[in-house]
């Protein structure tokens, strides 16, 4: 890196540091964005430069004002520094040492001190990019209803699995006597020809235990849009929600509209951010539900935080009971993915036994790796994974 290169790139990581301070969402990672964005435009146009940091940072309407402030308070100076060797593909540290900053000024008229940073390529820096990672309690309206839309328009592709039927095939590696014999009677009898079968293939059902408890409420809404979404694209899929009590909600997503749909889901839920008895449920479930709904080995999704008011022995006496009708049980976990998240809380503790794979469910690509893992071959067989 070149002098130049590192004190423009010094610049930008102390102009990053002072867009945190006011507010704004940004990173060590939004340093190199915008870095490599520089590199590209070059700095001879102020105009290119406030637009190019712009695209990086601002993320609603309401910030553009403020970021025209800082940008003009921060950058006083005229842009001659090139940034052409700046980027890399490796990881880097700006240079600490170096001639004094150029064009980047504080307002009351000091400097701030040179701190290494690191800077990581990272591929691309868009608004949707980062609300892939953001946490779903975390969402203003506008963040929220761009989410929503995220999940709403997910591709899923499900696997199939064998199933007990049979089907006529042509090269198939069984042979199908029936038709085989019914052949000998046709024109071609004396050739005996032989007619083959395969097995049927099929979806798993999927069977959604959605918890909409207080503690649950700041998720409940983005997780019923992608329920709708998963009853949208799976053959056959069976949605409850629960906080006290479990209700069925299947009839009301069937609806194409998300926001429809979901409204109406709300008006037929008694106990929406309620307590949680994660036990009765899914015991209603079971008694209820399981027979009339839960054929062919069913892979069981249950969303929640593990926070329960019932008796932790009963809900780990329904979830082993819910674990020999099904084929695969999948606990989501909005709170897993965060740092120091612990599975001691008295329901996810009781159930995690009879759990095969724990996953965190607090942002959109949480649910976006757990499509990947409802469409790929690891559904179709136990083999326990728990963060």
């Amino acid at each position: 890196m070149t002098a130049d290169g590192a004190t423009a790139a010094r610049n930008v990581v102390i102009f990053v540091r002072r867009l945190r301070a006011e507010g704004f969402s940004v990173s060590p990672q939004t340093t190199n964005h915008i870095v490599e964005a520089l590199s590209v435009i070059g700095m001879d146009n102020v105009n290119d430069v406030r637009a190019a940091c712009s695209a990086v940072v601002v993320t609603r309407q309401s910030q553009i004002e403020r970021f025209n402030e800082l940008f003009d308070e921060f950058f006083s100076g005229s842009f001659v520094v090139s940034l052409d060797t700046v980027v890399s593909h490796d990881v880097q540290r700006t240079d600490t040492g170096g001639p004094t900053r150029v064009g980047a000024v504080m307002a009351d008229g000091t400097t701030e001190p040179d701190e290494p940073e690191e800077i990581f390529e990272v591929a691309g820096g868009s608004h949707s990019e980062r609300l892939m990672d953001a946490d779903f309690s975390e969402l203003d309206d506008d963040d929220a209803a761009a989410v929503a839309e995220m999940l709403d328009s997910m591709t899923w592709n499900p696997s199939s699995v064998r199933s007990r039927r049979w089907r006529p095939s042509a090269s198939g590696s069984v042979p199908d006597l029936r038709r085989t014999l019914r052949l000998v009677t046709g024109p071609q009898g004396d050739l005996m020809p032989l007619a083959f079968t395969e097995r049927r293939r099929k979806q798993r059902p999927l069977i959604v235990l959605a918890d909409i408890s207080g503690s649950m409420e700041r998720y409940s809404e983005m997780l019923l849009h992608f329920i709708h979404g998963a009853q949208h694209r799976f053959s056959g899929v069976e949605s409850f929600v629960f906080a006290t009590r479990l209700t069925r909600i299947t009839r009301q997503l069937r609806r194409r509209n998300p926001t429809e749909a979901i409204i109406s889901a709300t008006k037929t839920v008694p106990d929406w951010s309620g307590g949680t008895r994660i036990g009765e449920a899914i015991g209603t479930y079971n008694r209820q539900w399981s027979r009339r709904v839960g054929g062919g080995g069913p892979i069981v999704l249950i969303i929640s935080d593990g926070w329960d008011t019932g008796d932790p022995e009963y809900l780990a006496l329904e979830m082993r009971r819910l674990e020999r009708g099904s084929h695969r049980v999948i606990w989501l976990n909005p709170l897993a993915g965060r740092a120091g998240f612990t599975t001691e809380a008295r329901g996810m503790a009781a159930a995690l036994p009879h759990v095969d794979d724990l996953l965190a469910g607090g942002t959109a690509r949480n649910l976006a790796d757990l499509i990947e893992l409802l469409q790929s071959t690891s559904t179709r067989g136990r083999s326990a994974s728990a963060l």
